[in-house]
Formats: structure tokens, sequence, C-alpha cells
């Protein structure tokens, strides 16, 4: 029962008996994205929205402060811990008939191929490597997916599935504490298992390690997930898309593999975890991740670097913010093109001097608008960078504004007042 012990006292409670298929769901979500919503007849199950939709949420979920997320996350990358495998988990609660159709998954707008699974989590093993992911499914029938798979570890996994002529074994988990959905968005080396930066992050809050249990499939699953499908990829594909990516825009239709499922298991009344496609909780669970490297990449460069923020107004993927104290001129021009490595998919930086609060637009923008000047503006032309960019043209412009103050000016012309 991951879900509910994260529903806050203040959660705003829907007993409307919702249809899938009328997205009034999205309305709901997108009218007050801070709150969250729990949806008590939706399909005629329950489900949650809005879970995770802002840093202090996440946070507080994780016993942490909303600005020690990226030291939270950077020690699990760089220690992972062992998770302890439990007996009796609490996902095998109950086994339920494959019916993909029946559960609470709704079709989030008008334009999509149908009802997708957007909070859903892909674990799978091949030849000893375990990998965790965030993959967008669209229900295909009563047992079948069609999964988007971007070039990556899960995608490599399933290549080689094929080429053995086998099927790939995985689990699909919904219903996740926000340690695991964290650690499956980060990008890591293959091989790194994300359950163990999951542990370790578990271990530094609540000095316990991620609890796991075994799948009839042999795959061990965080054991307090509220739903457990037991599946495969396949070899065969169909169409998948068009779907509301993280820039609210639609994403393209493409031929993706198929997912058979052969199984299902639910905890004691399990709640479905609902994100909101081009939402706030899409924003942070695509872009958290991400802001340790970052920082990583900028430190290396500028040792007092201070903090990362990939901004919601940039989809927390596309704009970026980084707080450093210079050591020499030039630092600022250093540290954009050291964020651009951390995170490639950016396409625009504002390095701003220690003073500013990063998490403040206002500010944020006082910084440019009373440090910068365009002959400190880097720009990089024809760069790769994100596919969820509609204005990208195979490649994109990046553009880096240094809005710190110049090392030989004075200060105080550069200080607002204060009292």
């Amino acid at each position: 029962m991951s879900v509910r012990k994260f529903l806050a006292p203040d959660v705003i409670i829907n007993d409307k008996k919702i249809n899938a298929d009328s997205q009034e769901i999205t309305k709901i979500l997108v009218g007050d994205q801070d709150k969250t919503f729990h949806f008590k007849s939706l399909n005629g199950g329950e489900a949650v929205g809005n879970l995770f939709s802002t840093r202090a949420k996440i946070a507080e979920a994780m016993n942490i402060r909303p600005d020690d997320i990226v030291k939270h996350l950077s020690s699990a990358i760089s220690n992972p811990k062992q998770v302890k495998v439990v007996d009796k988990p609490a996902f095998r609660k109950n086994s339920i008939p494959v019916d993909l159709t029946s559960l609470p998954i709704p079709k989030y707008f008008p334009e999509d191929a149908g009802r997708y699974i957007t909070a859903g989590v892909i674990i799978a093993e091949w030849e000893g490597v375990r990998n965790v992911s965030f993959h967008r499914m669209l229900i295909a029938g009563k047992n079948k997916i069609a999964v988007r798979l971007v070039p990556r570890h899960l995608y490599t996994m399933h290549k080689m599935a094929k080429a053995a002529k086998q099927d790939l074994k995985v689990t699909i988990c919904v219903g996740l504490r926000p340690e695991v959905l964290l650690a499956a968005a980060i990008s890591t080396d293959y091989g790194v298992d994300e359950l163990e930066i999951a542990s370790s992050m578990c271990e530094s809050s609540f000095k316990k390690p991620l609890e796991v249990g075994k799948c009839d499939n042999g795959l061990l699953v965080p054991a307090d997930a509220d739903y457990v499908f037991e599946a495969r990829i396949t070899s065969k594909e169909m169409d998948e898309g068009p779907f509301v990516d993280i820039t609210g825009t639609y994403d393209t239709v493409r031929s993706q593999p198929i997912i058979e499922v052969d199984k299902i298991w639910t905890s004691d009344k399990p709640i479905f975890h609902l994100l909101l496609p081009g939402g706030y909780e899409h924003y942070l669970f695509m872009g958290l991740p991400r802001e340790p490297m970052i920082f990583k990449t900028v430190r290396q460069a500028v040792p007092r670097t201070h903090a990362v923020r990939l901004t919601e107004g940039g989809c927390c993927w596309l704009h970026g913010v980084v707080s450093i104290t210079k050591n020499k001129e030039g630092d600022g021009m250093n540290a954009i093109m050291a964020a651009f490595t951390g995170h490639p998919s950016m396409k625009q930086v504002i390095i701003v001097d220690e003073d500013i609060d990063i998490f403040d637009d206002r500010q944020v923008e006082w910084a440019v608008a009373t440090r910068f000047q365009g002959n400190r503006m880097l720009r990089v032309q024809d760069a790769a960078g994100s596919s969820l960019d509609p204005s990208a043209e195979g490649t994109t412009w990046k553009v880096g504004i240094d809005a710190t103050r110049p090392l030989s000016a004075d200060e105080k012309a550069f200080r607002k007042a204060t009292l």
C-alpha cells in the first residue's frame, strides 16, 4: 500500500463515478496541480493524481527538506545499498483476473491513442542485469500493452532477447514510493541496479533498506507496490501514440513492442497512481533525477556550485538555472558549458550568483535584468537536443546566459537594497 500512506489529511476526495474515457480526470487534475486528488470510483476503482506534484511533497515523503533533494539523490547514486527480500510482500495479497480494461486507467487527452498507464515502472532482467525504468504504456486489450521504448537500457535488453528468440520477462509496477520513482528516472550506466539506488535513499532517510518481494516469474519488485503485472515484452509490434508528452504537445505515432500480461497482483485496497501527462508531477519525476548530473558536471568546472534547478516553466527538462560563486572571470561561461554536458537535452541555462534564490522565478529574472548583457551569452548552433522539443528541427540551438556580477565591478552596485 505505497500510495495510501502518502495521502495527506488535506487530500481532496472525489466520490463521483468517473468514466475512464471521459477526460474528466484531466480537467480535475489540471484545475489545481498543487493539490492531491483521491478518486474513489474511476472505472470502478480507486486512483490518485497530483500525489507528488511539488518538490515539498516529494521531500516530505522522503523525510528530507526540499533543498536537500539533489544532495539526497547524488549520495544514493554514488552509494547504492542492497535491498531486503521479504517473504510476504504486500503486493501479493490478491491475484485478480487479467483484464486491463477493467482497471482505473484513464484516457487523458482527446487525441491520445487510448487509455495510458503513466506512472508505471518496468523492472526487467537479462543475463544477470536488472533495469528499472519509466515508460508510457497504451492499453491495447485485456492483456496487451503497447510500450514506448526509447533506445536505452530496456530497449537494449529487448533487442538482446529478440536476438535470442525469447520474450523478455518484465514486471510493471504501479503505486510506488518516491525513492523508487526517482531512481527509475535516473540515467545510469548499464548494469547499475536502480533498486539499490532507491534502497540507499530509504537507508539514508529511514534507516532501513528498500523491501522487495519475488514474483512468480522470478523478478524482484518493491514489496509495497499497489499493482504488479507479471508480463513479457514480445517481438510483436503495433502503433503507439499519439500521446501528450512532457511539453504538453502530442508526440508522434511509432511502431512499438507489445507487452503481454500474464498475471496481476494487488495489495489490499490498492490505489492506481495517475501521473498527469505534461503536468507538474511529470515534470518533477523526469527532471529531478537530472539535476544531480548537472550539479556534478558544473562543480567539476566551478568548485563553489550551490544549487541546480530545472524549471517548471521549461518543463523541468529544457530550461535550467544554476547558482555559483565565481573564483575568476569566465567561471560563468564555464558553468554554462558544463551544465549542457550534464544534461544534453537542456537548451537554455541561466547562471546566477549565490545570493539569488534559483527557486524564485522573479529573483532569477531580476538577475538577468540587472546583471546580464548580451555579450555574455553563449549560443551553440546545430547541437543535439531533446526529441520532445517541438521547435527542434533535427538539431537545436542552445543558449547560455551568464547573469553573474562582473568580479571587477563594485559589488554594492549589484546588491539589492534591504532593510
